[in-house]
């Protein structure tokens, strides 16, 4: 039975890796000499990085494959025999880009197996649990990525109209921070309500994509208040399996529109302080929301799945 005083202290990122096959998605699944087992790829974070960052990253190094995260798929706790220490890992699924498997110093084979045979083929119960999840619903979803802006000065400290409020410099880190974590899902569009600490939240992935910001001031609180059913419109409007939309909004918003989605679609949103340069990574099929995966600023995962 496990401890219920001890917590969580090593903490991992993997993947539901997938493939088109023939007749339908094949499965990712990997042998480790070192324990002889089949498993789904998956590894410990390094210092200060994120866990979809780390799911991205193991991905690559186990299996020699680069891939994009779709849609969460929840989190396995599990203890480490010999020690007094919990294991949590998060598993996202992710598809496939082209590549070659190369053999590694922890993997030394990559099998794809179809869908509907890989639970023979892995070793753990937990791993089998994660590919559950990820049957429930076509591998492939659309990806839609709402972030509050990034911190900035105070509204009374400053002088100018509010929607010229710039980032403080601890806003402009998380904005520099935000990218990865936005190019892990395969981010490629960019809007962008119109106060300036929303635009800037944005401009370093729009930097590094060497993309436009496109102005919607429906997505401010101001535009959102007055014209609530026509920004929710325009929201699914971005919903494509064509690239992935992030988009920059308000405080005021983000919290309002994340449970008119859910209850719109029958999920129940786990609690989210929704804090300035959050994430909510928002999968969904067709206009259908299915899965709602959080990140706060200090970009942990809270999740929910449908």
């Amino acid at each position: 039975m496990r401890d219920p005083r001890v917590r969580p202290n090593i903490h991992a990122a993997g993947a539901v890796l997938w493939r088109a096959g023939a007749t339908g998605p094949e499965i990712a699944v990997i042998h480790r000499p070192k324990y002889g087992d089949w498993s789904l790829p998956k590894g410990k974070l390094d210092p200060g990085e994120s866990p979809v960052v780390a799911a991205v990253r193991e991905v690559g190094e186990e299996t020699g494959l680069p891939c994009t995260l779709g849609r969460y798929l929840g989190r396995v706790t599990y203890p480490i025999p010999g020690h007094r220490q919990l294991k949590r890992v998060d598993y996202w699924a992710a598809e496939a880009a082209e590549g070659e498997f190369t053999e590694n110093s922890e993997v030394d084979q990559l099998r794809w197996i179809p869908l509907d045979d890989v639970m023979d083929e892995l070793s753990y119960p937990m791993d089998r649990q994660i590919v559950r999840v990820f049957a429930r619903h076509p591998p492939k979803t659309s990806t839609v990525l709402l972030v509050r802006h990034a911190k900035a000065g105070k509204r009374s400290e400053f002088d100018g109209p509010d929607d010229q409020r710039p980032l403080e410099p601890a806003g402009l880190r998380q904005a520099a921070a935000l990218v990865p974590n936005l190019l892990a899902f395969g981010a490629s569009r960019i809007y962008s309500a119109d106060p300036l600490r929303c635009i800037q939240t944005v401009t370093p992935l729009a930097e590094h994509l060497n993309a436009e910001i496109n102005c919607e001031p429906m997505f401010s609180e101001q535009g959102y208040d007055s014209a609530k059913d026509a920004a929710r419109q325009r929201f699914l409007s971005l919903v494509t399996d064509r690239g992935v939309p992030v988009v920059c909004s308000q405080g005021g918003v983000i919290p309002d529109l994340t449970q008119w989605l859910a209850q719109r679609d029958g999920l129940t949103l786990p609690p989210a302080r929704n804090r300035k340069g959050s994430v909510w990574a928002l999968s969904f099929i067709g206009d259908r929301l299915v899965a709602a995966n959080h990140m706060d600023r200090a970009l942990s995962t809270g999740i929910v799945t449908g």
